[in-house]
């Protein structure tokens, strides 16, 4: 594994010294998959997208998922996003019923969501990679290292929107500086716990609000 695909722009906001520890203890794990034949996702030139698509900078909005889709062709380095040709996965689609209700977007017919990116929407997984059928098989790789550091340095920074669904996401807490930053919490939008006030919480329309009370320009949620 390369670290080079690693964007220039996350590397000068977490230091070129983390960033090459980091990936000098995580690259040999990842080449002994590789070199096992393991299958994980999503492929090996995806697992820096979100990072790719939204800097450090322009980060207006963190949404943080806890591992990428397991199932063949649907992970695409975005959390909660899958590719527009896979069919939308029952979380994503509880995210847009939310939507829905919430700002009155029209029901997507795809699932990618990197036109949120492209606004300064960080769909950030904990864990970038998963094995093939395995949920959370990579929770303990070393993934974590890497997101915390980004969660504490956009705390840091401040006048961020954390969006944190769900308790495995809200244990992220401690990493975040609530003076500095907004936090809104909601039970995840699995069909598990999405009826458990998910629905309802009207997380688009918050973020919009407070983007609007800072001056910055609102999120278009709309996907086409």
């Amino acid at each position: 594994m390369k670290n080079f695909n690693f964007p220039e722009h996350w590397t000068n906001a977490l230091g070129s010294s983390f960033c090459n520890n980091f990936f000098g203890d995580i690259a040999p794990r990842i080449d002994r998959l590789i070199d096992e034949d393991v299958i994980f996702f999503p492929p090996i030139d995806m697992l820096f997208q979100a990072l790719h698509l939204t800097s450090f900078l322009d980060t207006k909005v963190l949404i943080l998922g806890q591992d990428p889709y397991h199932r063949f062709g649907q992970a695409n380095g975005l959390a909660f996003s899958v590719n527009r040709d896979i069919s939308i996965p029952p979380s994503l689609k509880n995210i847009y019923l939310e939507l829905a209700e919430d700002v009155e977007c029209s029901n997507p017919n795809h699932g990618d969501l990197s036109f949120w990116s492209q606004q300064g929407v960080l769909l950030l997984n904990s864990s970038l990679s998963v094995e093939e059928g395995k949920p959370n098989s990579h929770q303990d790789l070393g993934w974590s290292t890497l997101t915390n550091k980004i969660i504490s340095k956009l705390s840091d920074r401040g006048e961020v929107i954390f969006v944190l669904w769900g308790n495995f996401a809200q244990k992220k807490m401690n990493l975040i500086d609530g003076v500095r930053n907004n936090i809104l919490l909601a039970p995840h939008p699995s069909p598990l716990s999405s009826y458990r006030g998910f629905f309802g919480s009207r997380p688009f329309s918050e973020i919009n609000n407070i983007l609007l009370r800072s001056n910055k320009e609102q999120i278009d949620w709309q996907i086409d």
